[in-house]
């Protein structure tokens, strides 16, 4: 799928390969519905009057140093716990199942690498990415709040996806009061007074 190729394109780290395929990707955008073009036209926008340096340090300072804007997209289900691990497993699973391996450098749940993924292996792809809904959603609602540029592309990924439903908006609400969960492992089970918790 052409959107979901350009969104992963737009959502890794800038460089001067991406800025030289900004002629390319604006063709590609024209051929794609409104809901999901229009958000990727806009952020090509900003591409072509940024420096490159500012869009560098900000894609660092929005994805590397603020955890509400993971781009990892099993952060926002099981946190930094064990259970990330397992969940991780599943998206490698998916992409050998495809003949796909990943550099030893890439983690599997990075929003651009599951994009790529997905241009190739739709159905694989797209149920990985529905899989974990809340978070990208969560994701994207975070980075509209503060203004990010890089909502736009978000915006557009979640175009591509099936309607949210009264369940999604349930998770989404319930993780953003909640947060990602935290490791339990090694904590005591007693309170205190030494009662079970």
């Amino acid at each position: 799928m052409i959107a979901w190729q350009v969104q992963s394109l737009l959502l890794s780290y800038p460089d001067e390969q991406l800025l030289e395929r900004r002629a390319l990707l604006r063709a590609a955008t024209a051929r794609l519905p409104e809901a999901v073009g229009r958000p990727l036209r806009t952020f090509l926008d900003h591409l072509d009057v940024t420096p490159l340096t500012a869009l560098a340090a900000d894609y660092v300072a929005t994805f590397d140093h603020r955890k509400r804007f993971s781009p990892y997209l099993t952060y926002f289900a099981y946190g930094d716990t064990r259970k990330r691990g397992m969940a991780l497993l599943r998206f490698k699973h998916a992409y050998r199942a495809a003949g796909l391996e990943l550099g030893a450098d890439e983690l599997p749940d990075h929003l651009a690498v599951v994009l790529e993924f997905a241009a190739g292996e739709p159905a694989a792809g797209r149920r990985l990415l529905v899989e974990h809904r809340a978070g990208l959603e969560l994701m994207r609602l975070g980075l509209r709040d503060a203004g990010s540029p890089w909502a736009h592309v978000v915006d557009s990924v979640s175009a591509t996806l099936p309607r949210l439903g009264r369940l999604d908006h349930t998770k989404i609400a319930q993780l953003a009061a909640d947060g990602p969960p935290e490791e339990e492992v090694g904590l005591s089970p007693y309170a205190p007074d030494g009662s079970i918790r």
